[in-house]
């Protein structure tokens, strides 16, 4: 499904809007991408430092997340997708933190956070290389994540009712609004989104979790890989419509064929 390559017309790095502006160290985050349990404790927290007193309830205000590092690593995520973080360059964090309005350090602790994830490598005394990768890498990716989800995908069509399905359709209709568009950080994410709620209804929490570090890795960019045409991501985000509607006829055969085509095609 993932396309390790960036879309055509991005931005290059480090061009005017390149990066999203983070101003200060409050940045606002559209409120449908703030989890409800973090404005939740947010607010406990304000409470108890007695920021509102009177007796009056406070009039409602932007919701702001929790860390500018959340925010940061969000947006060099999205960064590494699109191929705006060219890889095999080397960035360094005062120069990301100046694109970005803030200083470096949520800058660097994002990127420390990423070089975990093998997105990147820490250079001493320069900053961080983005990790080159191959296809025989891209390849290798999808041959473990269809060895993890292909068995449970197939199991799950046996024993799941058509109406637990059907609630999917949002989440598989995201991925085509995405590609429709050419957006491929937006395709990215609802993607994985779709997969993680598949894979939910296994019930075993660590398998969705590695399955899902397993899906961010490969929607990283190849080293000089051919741009994602729009239609390239059409055709990928149809096959998710295509399976969820297998999934609620529980047609088994046609189920079969789709995941299986889904992980060895050319992105799996």
């Amino acid at each position: 499904m993932e396309q390790g390559s960036a879309r055509e017309g991005v931005r290059p790095a480090y061009a005017p809007g390149a990066f999203p502006h983070v101003p200060g160290n409050a940045a606002r985050v559209p409120q449908d991408r703030v989890p409800e349990q973090a404005r939740c404790r947010q607010g406990e927290e304000e409470g108890a430092r007695g920021e509102h007193t009177h007796s009056e309830p406070p009039a409602p205000r932007a919701v702001r997340r929790h860390s500018v590092r959340g925010q940061i690593l969000d947006a060099l995520r999205a960064a590494l997708v699109d191929g705006e973080l060219v890889p095999g360059q080397v960035y360094s964090a005062p120069a990301l933190g100046a694109r970005f309005g803030v200083s470096a350090t949520p800058v660097r602790e994002a990127m420390q956070r990423l070089a975990v994830e093998g997105a990147v490598e820490v250079v001493p005394n320069r900053g961080f290389r983005v990790t080159e990768r191959g296809p025989r890498e891209l390849a290798e990716l999808a041959e473990v994540r269809a060895l993890i989800e292909v068995p449970v995908m197939l199991s799950l069509a046996r024993t799941v009712p058509a109406h637990r399905w059907s609630v999917l359709r949002p989440l598989a209709e995201a991925t085509v609004a995405a590609a429709a568009v050419g957006d491929r950080a937006a395709y990215a994410e609802s993607d994985r989104a779709f997969h993680r709620a598949v894979l939910t209804l296994s019930g075993n929490e660590q398998l969705v979790s590695i399955a899902d570090e397993l899906h961010r890795r490969s929607q990283w960019p190849l080293v000089a890989g051919p741009a994602t045409r729009r239609a390239e991501l059409l055709a990928d985000a149809a096959e998710h419509t295509a399976l969820l509607d297998a999934l609620i006829a529980q047609d088994l055969t046609v189920v079969q064929a789709l995941v299986r085509e889904h992980f060895t095609g050319a992105d799996g």
